[in-house]
């Protein structure tokens, strides 16, 4: 019980920090420099990077890990919206998406998940974010009902913020591996 608990601690402030960064650095930067965009949706969202990383290392204890996270962003944003069908829907499909793919994967034989006697496949994780991008993505617009240039923008978001979050990680743990 108690490491489910520091599990969601983790996993939810990591995404709400994510979530922060990202709406009030990038998207006012994003506004700033084009001003024209069409939708409200990031170019760089960051929070499905952390999606993607707590699937991978957690499983399906991530659902109820980023679950608490997500509803409050759904809530910030949405305010009792969050609370409708299509919000709801949308909530089930950012925490649950990632880690059903990750074990469809792994029933499929290509287990990804890591292992204490194996380097981690970073660019098969990152191919399972492109992937549940996608998905995410188009189940979500479904929901929402929303225009084609939304699911791009979602796709563009989610993809770049994975990136550059992953990228960012790979840094860290390289400074650190060499101060050890």
């Amino acid at each position: 019980m108690r490491s489910a608990l520091l599990e969601t601690l983790i996993a939810s402030a990591a995404y709400l920090l994510a979530f922060l960064v990202t709406f009030e650095v990038v998207m006012p930067l994003q506004n700033a420099f084009f001003p024209e965009y069409p939708s409200h949706a990031s170019l760089l969202f960051l929070p499905h990077g952390i999606r993607v990383l707590t699937a991978w290392l957690l499983g399906w204890r991530a659902i109820y890990a980023l679950l608490p996270a997500v509803l409050l962003v759904f809530v910030y944003l949405g305010g009792m919206d969050a609370f409708l069908p299509s919000r709801l829907a949308a909530i089930g499909i950012a925490v649950i998406t990632v880690p059903l793919t990750f074990y469809t994967l792994k029933v499929l034989g290509w287990d990804l998940f890591p292992k204490p006697d194996a380097a981690p496949c970073w660019p098969c994780v990152m191919g399972v974010g492109i992937v549940t991008s996608l998905l995410i993505s188009g189940l979500t617009n479904l929901a929402f009902g929303s225009a084609t240039v939304e699911f791009f923008a979602y796709l563009i978001g989610d993809v770049a913020g994975l990136f550059f979050l992953m990228l960012g990680l790979l840094l860290v743990f390289r400074v650190t591996r060499r101060r050890a």
